[in-house]
Order: C-alpha cells, then structure tokens, then sequence
C-alpha cells in the first residue's frame, strides 16, 4: 500500500529525476522547527514511504533538509512536554519515536541529513540516526544537546548514538555541558561527517553523498576504547567529581542519571537505548524539569519584551564613561558586532578600558582576525565627537544628580533624532535626572549588572514620562547584544536590587544575631543560591551595600548605626579591601569549615529567602513589573535565584500548583 503525502503540513516530500527523496521539515506557522507530536506523526509517514520505495528500488536515498532560514530542527516541543502526566506516558511516547529512528537507521538506501543553523537536541538526535551528516560552516550553524538545562537529558536514543559515533569523552561533554558546538569542532569529534563552505552548497554535497553512497563510521579505537570497562568506570566517577564541583545532585538529578547511563551501560549500544528511556522518563515529569521548562519559557517572555515588528537596528552605540561599567558595556556591545565609541575625560582611563576589551575579545571571540575587527569597531572618543553618529547613547558616570543633568542637556542638543538616550543609573529617578530636558519623555534607564559581560540581565527602567516607543527601543537594543532586558519602573532599587536588599539585610542581621556567617552562606547554598548572602555583600562591597540601603530607605538611621556602617568606617569594604565579614585571600573568602545539620540548613535557608520572596510580591502589586512571571524572570536572571526553583513566587506556591507561566499568586498577563 502506498503511502499518501500529500496532506503533511509540517514537512514537504518530493522525488527528483534522480530518483531521490527529499523531506524538508518546515513547521507549519512558525519560525523555528521544533519536533512535536504532528511533526513526528508525519516524520514516520515519510519514513514508511522511503521504506516502500527502496523496497521496490524506487529510490536512491532520501535526504533531510529544513525550509526555515535559521535552523534545522532546535529540539523537541518543550509545549508539549506538560502534557506528560505519568512516567508510563513518557516510556510510550519516547519508544514511538524511537522506532521511528530505529527504522530510518535501517533503510537500505543512503539517508543524508543536511544542516543548516541550530541542530539542537531531537534535530541531532534525527541527524545522528541518519547515515551521513553534512553541516555548513556558517556562523549561525550549531549542533549540541541542550536538554540538561531542561532537567532531563537526550531521550531519543541520542546518548548511545552520540557515544557511537563521537566517542565517550566528546559525546558526555557535549551533553553533560549542554553546550552548542560549532560545525568544525562537530566534525572533528564525529558527530558531523562532512562541511561545506555555505548553505547553498548543501544540496549539491547531499546529492553526491546519496549517489557516492556515503555512509558514517563510528568513533575510532582509541576513543571506543574510552567506553569498555574499566575505563568507562574511571571515567564515569571523574564525570561524578566534577558535576559535584558544579552543581548539587539533589538540585540538578539530570547529569548524574546521565552518568549512572553511561557507567553501567555504556559498553553495550543496545542495552544504553533501552535503559536511556526507563532513567529518563522520571526525569521527564520531575520537579526540577518542570521548574527549569518554566524558566526556559520566562526567558523566551523576556525576549519578548522587545516587539518583533520594530524597525529600530541599533548599529552604532555611544558609552559615556570608561571606568569598569562603561568600559564592560562597551565591550558587550562590540562583541555583538556594533561599532561603539567610548569617551571618557581621563585618556588614561580610555587606555586601560581599549586593553581590558581586547583581552576580553581574545577570550570571547579567539581568532586574531575577529579581535582585530573588534578592536577596530571600538573608537576612543574623549571629546564626545561620535555622538551624532549613534544610534544609542548609554551614560554611565559618576551617581550626581547635577552632573548627569548636565550632561544630558547637553546631548539632547547632539544626538540625532531617533536615537536612543539612556542612562545605567542604579539609584536616581528616571524622572529626577530628565527633569531639565526639553523632551524629558525620551530618557529611559538601561541598568547593567555587574560583571556586564556574565550576566544575562538589563532592566529596562521606564520613568512616568517615558514614551513606549523610546521603551521599546530600549528592548530592542538589549536583545540585540544577546542580553535580557526586564521592564520595570522607575522607584528607588528598580527592581532587582529593590528585592535583594532585604535579603542581604536579613542575613547580615542574623550575623549580628550570633549565627556563624558559614552557616548562613552554606544555608543559601543549600536552598539552590549560588553565593551566599554574606559572601555576595562582600563581593559587591559593603560601601556599596550601605549606600543602596541608605537610597531604600532615606532618612532611616539604622543603617547608619548599622555594624556595616562600623565596618565600612572602618575601612572593611569587603573582597576590594581585602576585608569584610570574611578575611579574603588571593580572591577567595577565608572560611571556618563546619559540617552542619541538613535539616537546619533547610530552616536557614528558607528563613534567608522569606523576604526576599515578600518584598517581590509587593514589587508586584506596586507594578515596579507587570506580572509575577517577570518578577520571577528578574531575579532568576538577575540574581541567579536558583533555577531549579522556578522563581521565588513560583516557589512559594509549587506545592500545590504545577510549574507553568499561571501558576503564581497576582500573575497578570505581559502585555
């Protein structure tokens, strides 16, 4: 019986005068293609329709390509994985496709994957079924396993297929790091068989490949040797070390199932594929993996906080301020393939900023020739000559009032119309600073977060008279240097910091309580924070903590009679002073090792978090941001709230209500 693909919407099926088949995977009303169960209902028609036509030698080979511009296939359709309300509805669904693949990996004709743009997590895992995979070396093109940044780990067979062809060492990396590997570094650890220069040579190469009848061969000696036994054991509880010296098992379970995989199954293919199902689908509806899915889904809502339709395309930046802020935003901004021009009174200043971005382009970037481009794009402009030419103007001098009034009446004369004016001040009012400005509605906040280049986070701060279209702006350039950017409105702390404060105060106030600060840091630790609240005073500086207090709460003494305001007196400033509440050596807090009772962490830690997670309601019901969900986006993004928590008002509620965008107290929807 012939099969009848006339009816797919999400693939096109189509055979040539050479008798090869071609499926093109364009998922129907999207950009992205993403594997979700009609994609994969049609995927399987179109894998019974090559299976009739090499049985009656009607075709050659079958090639796999994608209609969209930018991508392959991104992964499975994390939308779809809610519906998973059992681990028995897992195991069913995964078997299914994986006899899918099963079946593609046994066609007797020549089955070619050509990849362009991202082949992420189900799309290499469809590729790595094929018989021969080509990618293109386009700066876009990227293939990895994502999924442990889900909670979950490859689930359609793609462990033991990965350990086949690229060999223990490189396919475990790859998936416990959940990083995206470029085409060349993919070819060399096998996981791709052949690149070519452009997307438009894919065609040609896949057509030859069929016709040549390539077909790939599995990791050498050497690396398959990697996964026999005893080595796979050593290797496998030097995977457990490191893990551990990363993440906490009970926080993160994914990469440590996927290593117990590995150790006990590794050197038979088989028996890796049946177990992969049975030690994933826990995973799969786990609490974890629902938190981190919520997390993936509010990141994609801070994306789109920068409207798709806007004709705005920042290509020019202007930062007025070199010292470590300014010179970080300037560096950011190049790195993302802007041309930025930086101006600062003290050219010593300006010097030491160009050397600190070219060590940092060496590290981001690598080659010499892309440094040397970046390098070329970034413009030491003392005298502000620049400032016409750019299409965003980001101040980020000293916390004056006057001073930055100043300033900006200044620019609002020079800059051209159209461009973005901006300030990255992290305690005066929007509105207090554009108060003498003939067009006060065109000033916005965008605040940085220190270290610039670490962390994903800019909040977009909107003052009672900013305009939407100047907001929107802001956004749009945020997102086109690969950053976050979180709305919010103008009141003292914005958001994050606002919310941090108590936090931070909290903890230091159990400090003066008597309660060990280790303790207090290992608690946070603990609940899934990744520095403790005493350690992160002392990182930020407790000069800087004091001020952010007194800017809280104005005309409050207690701050002032505080012991941080004895210690910053005393010329304890934290890690800059060498001193804090830790003594800090070579960069490291000197700690007291004490080994400390679970279950009163668990206490500690919860108490730490309490007003945090209070002051981020009320940050909610002032409208300081829209919704709950972006409060919880703010401080998981800003703050590194512990991911796998899903937010602090999700926390607060995930006991009684599943991990999705409604499930948190006040939420309203993002406009």
């Amino acid at each position: 019986m012939t099969t009848d693909l006339a009816q797919l919407k999400d693939w096109r099926f189509s055979i040539d005068n050479e008798d090869i088949a071609w499926a093109v995977f364009d998922k129907e009303g999207t950009s992205t293609n993403t594997l979700g169960r009609r994609p994969l209902e049609e995927l399987g028609l179109i894998i019974a329709r090559a299976e009739e036509l090499a049985r009656t030698k009607a075709a050659q080979g079958l090639i796999f390509l994608s209609g969209k511009e930018k991508n392959f296939i991104v992964g499975a359709d994390i939308n779809e994985f809610e519906g998973f309300g059992s681990e028995s509805q897992v195991i069913d669904s995964i078997r299914q496709v994986n006899d899918q693949l099963d079946r593609l990996e046994k066609l007797p004709i020549p089955v070619v994957c050509a990849i362009h743009g991202l082949c992420l997590g189900g799309g290499l895992e469809l590729a790595l079924a094929c018989h021969w995979r080509i990618a293109d070396r386009e700066e876009g093109t990227r293939v990895g396993f994502p999924e442990v940044k889900l909670g979950i780990f490859p689930g359609f067979n793609g462990t033991a297929r990965s350990i086949r062809q690229a060999g223990a060492m490189n396919a475990m990396t790859a998936m416990l790091q959940g990083s995206m590997l470029r085409a060349n570094v993919a070819r060399a650890q096998g996981l791709v068989d052949e690149l070519v220069d452009t997307h438009h040579k894919l065609r040609w190469s896949a057509r030859r490949a069929v016709l040549q009848k390539r077909k790939s061969k599995p990791a050498g000696f050497l690396k398959d040797r990697l996964r026999q036994w005893p080595i796979r054991g050593y290797l496998a509880d030097q995977m457990r070390a490191k893990t551990k010296a990363k993440v906490r098992e009970e926080h993160y379970p994914a990469p440590f199932r996927l290593i117990d995989l590995f150790d006990r199954y590794g050197g038979d293919f088989r028996a890796m594929k049946s177990a992969e199902t049975r030690l994933f689908a826990p995973l799969m509806v786990g609490n974890t993996s629902r938190a981190l899915r919520r997390v993936f889904k509010l990141m994609e809502m801070l994306k789109a906080q920068a409207p798709k339709s806007s004709a705005f395309k920042p290509l020019r930046a202007h930062i007025i301020g070199a010292g470590t802020m300014g010179a970080d935003i300037a560096s950011v901004c190049v790195a993302s393939g802007m041309e930025v021009s930086l101006q600062d009174l003290s050219e010593d200043q300006l010097r030491k900023a160009l050397d600190g971005a070219k060590s940092y382009f060496r590290r981001r970037l690598k080659s010499k020739t892309a440094v040397d481009a970046a390098m070329a794009r970034l413009i030491a402009d003392p005298k502000g000559e620049h400032v016409p030419r750019a299409d965003v103007v980001i101040e980020a001098i000293v916390e004056k009032l006057d001073v930055k009034q100043k300033l900006f009446a200044d620019l609002e004369t020079r800059m051209k119309p159209g461009a973005v004016m901006a300030t990255n001040t992290s305690s005066l009012p929007i509105e207090d600073i554009a108060a003498p400005l003939k067009d006060p509605g065109r000033l916005i906040g965008i605040h940085f977060f220190n270290p610039v280049p670490q962390m994903p986070l800019v909040e977009i701060v909107r003052g009672p008279g900013s305009r939407q279209d100047e907001v929107d702006k802001g956004c749009a350039f945020v997102t086109a240097i690969d950053k976050f950017p979180l709305v919010v409105k103008s009141v003292p702390g914005f958001l994050v910091n606002r919310v941090l404060a108590p936090y931070m105060t909290g903890a230091m106030q159990k400090v003066e309580e008597g309660i060990a600060k280790e303790k207090i840091d290992e608690a946070a630790k603990a609940f899934g924070m990744p520095m403790g609240p005493i350690e992160l005073a002392d990182t930020v500086g407790l000069d800087v903590c004091l001020h952010v207090g007194e800017i809280l709460n104005p005309g409050s003494n207690a701050a002032k009679a505080s012991k941080l305001a004895e210690m910053v007196a005393a010329g304890k400033k934290g890690k800059k002073s060498g001193e804090g509440f830790y003594k800090w050596k070579d960069g490291k807090p000197e700690r007291q090792e004490r080994t400390y009772n679970k279950s009163e962490l668990d206490e500690l830690g919860r108490e730490l978090v309490e007003p945090l997670i209070r002051e981020c309601q009320k940050a909610v019901e002032e409208g300081v941001v829209s919704s709950a969900d972006l409060a919880d986006a703010g401080m998981i993004f800003g703050t590194g709230f512990a991911p796998f928590r899903g937010g602090p008002l999700y926390f607060k509620a995930h006991e009684a209500r599943p991990a999705t965008l409604a499930s948190v107290p006040g939420r309203q929807a993002a406009e």
